[in-house]
């Protein structure tokens, strides 16, 4: 427990909680490099940091990671509109209007100083008009401190993006894949300069997000606890599953974003 609650202070800035971040209340079942191109479907809410970027219409553009009570991290290139655009927590299948889901408007929008297009820092923070209240569907990832793991660790992505290559349209049920970290010496190989520290790159082994994706969360198990070590950045335009794809680095940005929400 002592454990537990040390990894939320560092990633959390020291700030209390009922529900311990990164500890899903439901667990998930991953298995071993799946792709979400013709999907696997996760187990309903056991990915409860999990939030779907929505316009006034309730459609579905990006994904995010709630990290405490106010604030969701997603990528820049999103483009989240305070005042406008939703926030929606619990939610599993877009379709099911049953769902007990918390629809939360955007009170203000922080871009990362140092993004301007790809090969930049891809990070944003999303401040919400209204406190998420924590329940088994519904609680926060614990920020990564550190992420030097070897190549070939397994992540988890997680996202309503495309899950068919012959159709641009978002997966109605969440969906999740399970990928290799991929070394930065590779991730060059494959994409030269245009990848650098303030990324992390996973895939090239049968697994990809896709388009709908962007902003969601790149996880990593560690001590029981599931860490985001990166956020759905860029990658194949055509989601080739033997690519790698690029990730906003959580601990290249971690300064910038704990000072984001000590001053707000």
């Amino acid at each position: 427990m002592i454990f537990l609650w040390a990894l939320c202070f560092l990633a959390f800035l020291g700030t209390a909680y009922s529900q311990e971040c990164g500890v899903p209340a439901i667990t998930p079942v991953v298995s071993n490099y799946n792709r979400i191109i013709n999907g696997e479907e996760a187990i309903p809410h056991s990915w409860p940091w999990q939030v779907s970027l929505q316009s006034k219409g309730r459609s579905h553009y990006c994904g995010g990671s709630l990290i405490n009570e106010y604030w969701v991290v997603t990528a820049a290139h999103c483009g989240p509109i305070a005042g406008s655009d939703l926030v929606v927590l619990g939610e599993h299948n877009r379709l099911i209007n049953s769902e007990e889901v918390q629809v939360i408007d955007i009170a203000k929008v922080f871009i990362n100083p140092d993004w301007a297009g790809i090969g930049t820092t891809d990070v944003a923070l999303v401040k919400l008009a209204s406190p998420a209240v924590f329940d088994d569907h519904v609680s926060p990832v614990c920020l990564a401190t550190v992420d030097n793991f070897p190549a070939g660790t397994k992540l988890v992505t997680t996202g309503w993006g495309r899950d068919k290559l012959n159709s641009y349209e978002s997966a109605v049920r969440l969906q999740q894949v399970s990928l290799p970290l991929v070394s930065e010496e590779d991730c060059k190989a494959q994409w030269g300069d245009t990848v650098n520290e303030s990324m992390i790159c996973g895939g090239a082994a049968g697994a990809s997000s896709c388009h709908g994706d962007s902003g969601g969360p790149l996880v990593i198990k560690v001590g029981g606890v599931w860490n985001q070590v990166g956020i759905v950045s860029w990658g194949s335009s055509s989601c080739n599953v033997k690519l790698p794809a690029a990730y906003a680095r959580i601990t290249f940005a971690l300064p910038w974003i704990r000072g984001i929400i000590a001053a707000n």
